[in-house]
């Protein structure tokens, strides 16, 4: 093969890239990867994969295609690197060169874009929400070269449908997963078994906590997607102390941002902030990454931290904690009635429709691509046919378990909702962080905002 430019970070991570080169650009071809096989190999033609084994949700063909792909997305710093090593493979198989942006404000970067005229081929999308905004405004194109029947069976229930328009054209991928509402803690430090309940959780953590030692790690900085921490823990709250149903009509504007149920969550958060490290100056201040780092100091400032499965990527990178300094356990029953499990999971879109981008979307489909990450930690795939056992860690391998076998999942509401009532929950959360006594106003003009989204 001829000597290429390849325009990516150079990630640690080759090794792994080089040895499933053959496995991920196998696709297309009716056979699959043998599950036994060890990574790196591929089955022996005409044999078939076992149960649960990797195999094509697109068919995913490697084939020589030069050129270059623009790409946007959310990942920067060690994610980035973990996403140039998934691509690795695809890079060297079809000799494009990827000019890649990281940037955390992709919705305002995307946007920007639009308006511009300088698209993307393809990006990250910050969530259902804009992504039917943008496909309705003809700027994102369907992906009608997916199968969809295959892909929508290698996800979890009901992952692949929010992908789709209106119109019931396929618009977004997902590739990562997340089960959020995880409550994360120090092994060295936190006691006991997990709680079965909220109140449980609060009376374990009254009596462990000394000095001035808090409950809670909270930061919810995130540049201009700041507040978006505090939506998920709102999210959390309202779906197991209200239910489904309250959930379902708050995402389709039916249930009043006024209502009761609404703003008890708001207050259930409140309560938290009043009971986190640094108050509420530095829940507001602090990167969400770097929100942990307490936890993991010497004396820890805090016991707990509320976020989603991604989050120990940055528990190595910000804390510097090693796997086994740090545990999970599902966010507790508030009322038993009303459990279930909350999640997320990242989009990918089409802007130009070129051979390089829909062969990137293909790519990106298969097991074998999700694997590498995978490995990496810090990812749960979305694809269900990545084994247990390339998990690096229990924990991981464990919220992977959580969100495939969940029977009551609910996909994160800020990002069902229409775009301009996401970003002003986000404002809210901040707003709410800053003068908690300012809450009946706040949900009364998040409720005027979603009236008027929803008569765009």
């Amino acid at each position: 093969m001829e000597e290429r430019t390849i325009r990516w970070r150079q990630a640690a991570g080759l090794f792994t890239a080089a040895a499933l080169l053959v496995a991920a650009c196998s696709g297309g071809g009716g056979s699959s990867p043998d599950a036994s096989a060890e990574p790196g190999t591929s089955a022996e033609p005409g044999t078939s994969a076992e149960p649960g084994a990797s195999g094509a949700t697109g068919g995913f063909t490697c084939e020589e295609l030069g050129g270059e792909i623009t790409v946007y997305a959310t990942w920067t710093g060690a994610e980035q690197d973990n996403f140039d090593a998934m691509m690795a493979p695809w890079l060297e198989c079809t000799g494009t060169t990827m000019n890649y942006t990281g940037q955390r404000d992709l919705a305002g970067a995307l946007t920007a874009a639009i308006a511009g005229g300088n698209l993307p081929d393809v990006a990250g999308l910050p969530g259902p929400g804009l992504m039917q905004q943008w496909y309705a405004d003809g700027v994102l194109l369907p992906l009608d070269f997916v199968d969809f029947a295959a892909y929508e069976a290698a996800t979890p229930p009901g992952f692949a449908a929010l992908g789709k328009a209106p119109d019931d054209k396929l618009a977004g991928i997902f590739t990562k997963g997340a089960v959020k509402g995880l409550i994360w803690y120090n092994t060295g430090v936190w006691q006991g078994e997990p709680p079965a309940t909220w109140d449980e959780l609060k009376t374990a953590a009254t009596s462990q906590l000394t000095g001035d030692q808090k409950t809670w790690c909270i930061g919810v900085e995130s540049g201009g997607d700041s507040g978006w921490p505090g939506t998920d823990w709102i999210e959390d709250i309202v779906l197991r102390q209200a239910g489904t149903a309250v959930y379902d009509g708050w995402v389709a504007g039916t249930t009043p941002w006024t209502d009761p149920a609404i703003k008890a969550a708001f207050e259930e958060f409140g309560a938290a902030v009043a009971d986190s490290y640094g108050g509420s100056d530095y829940v507001n201040a602090t990167a969400f990454g770097k929100a942990a780092n307490p936890m993991f100091a010497d004396p820890p400032g805090c016991l707990l931290h509320h976020q989603a499965s991604f989050i120990t990527t940055f528990f190595e990178s910000e804390a510097g904690a090693t796997p086994d300094q740090f545990d999970f356990f599902p966010f507790p029953d508030i009322d038993p009635a009303n459990s279930g499990v909350t999640g997320g999971g990242d989009l990918f879109g089409m802007f130009n429709d070129t051979a390089q981008a829909q062969s990137m979307i293909q790519y990106l489909l298969t097991p074998e691509a999700q694997q590498i990450w995978v490995e990496k930690g810090g990812f749960i795939s979305a694809n269900k046919n990545v084994p247990t056992s390339a998990y690096p860690d229990e924990v991981s391998a464990r919220s992977a378990e959580i969100l495939a076998n969940a029977k009551t999942f609910r996909f994160d509401a800020g990002d069902l909702m229409p775009s301009a009532l996401s970003a002003a929950f986000f404002d809210a959360v901040v707003a709410y962080v800053d003068e908690p006594a300012n809450l009946d106003t706040i949900l009364a003009d998040l409720e005027a905002t979603s009236v008027d989204a929803r008569q765009q």
